[in-house]
Order: C-alpha cells, then structure tokens, then sequence
C-alpha cells in the first residue's frame, strides 16, 4: 500500500442514531485506524500483526466498554493487508451489535477499495 493523496480516507457511520467517525492512514506496511463516536478522541488502542501465516494482536489501551471490539478490527484488517494495522477505538458507551456490524462493514469497505486501488 503506497502512500499519497488518498493514503487518508475519513467516513462517517450512523446505526442506531449514534455516530461514529472512522479515519484511516494507509502506509506501505499497515495502517492507522480511528473509530471515535462524536468527538475526536483518543481510545483504547490494539496492534495487530500479520504475516503469511497467523496473525497477533496485542491490547496497547484495554477499553472499559468493549473489550474486545478493537482487537477484533485490529486482527482482521492486519490479515486482510498482512501487514500491521494500528487501532485507536473511543465510545461513550458500549456497543450494540448494529453498530459494531455497521462499523466493521465501512472498514471492510475502506481496506477493500485501498487494495482495490493498489491492485492486490
């Protein structure tokens, strides 16, 4: 994934009338993600790694509302660049599963059209 003028993508993600903003900085090895509801803000961060044969993620920041829910976007999209994939993850409260579905939709539609656009 090369860098440029479209290395930063930033959308916007509503579900269950909250709101999210999901901001994304690609790099040649990974990407840095931010998933903040209303203001931007700093959260709980996971790393994840992935090389041609397993994936680690570790818990940089644990978040007080959804432990999991940064891990999980952290290891998916390291293994779908396998590369490193940095996640900065802030919600005022915990998450529904229509949200978490919502969010992790726009990702995968973030991760899909960058390698869309660097042919892999």
């Amino acid at each position: 994934m090369e860098g440029g003028s479209d290395a930063y993508v930033q959308r916007k993600v509503s579900a269950t009338g909250r709101n999210f903003l999901l901001e994304a900085s690609f790099y040649s090895n990974g990407c840095f993600l931010s998933i903040s509801e209303g203001e931007h803000k700093l959260g709980a961060i996971s790393v994840a790694l992935s090389s041609s044969s397993n994936t680690s993620v570790v818990k940089v920041i644990p978040s007080r509302n959804d432990p999991l829910f940064a891990n999980t976007v952290a290891e998916k999209v390291a293994s779908m660049i396998n590369g490193i994939c940095a996640v900065s993850f802030h919600a005022t409260t915990q998450l529904r599963l229509e949200d978490m579905k919502a969010i992790m939709g726009e990702v995968m539609n973030i991760v899909e059209e960058r390698k869309d656009k660097d042919g892999r």
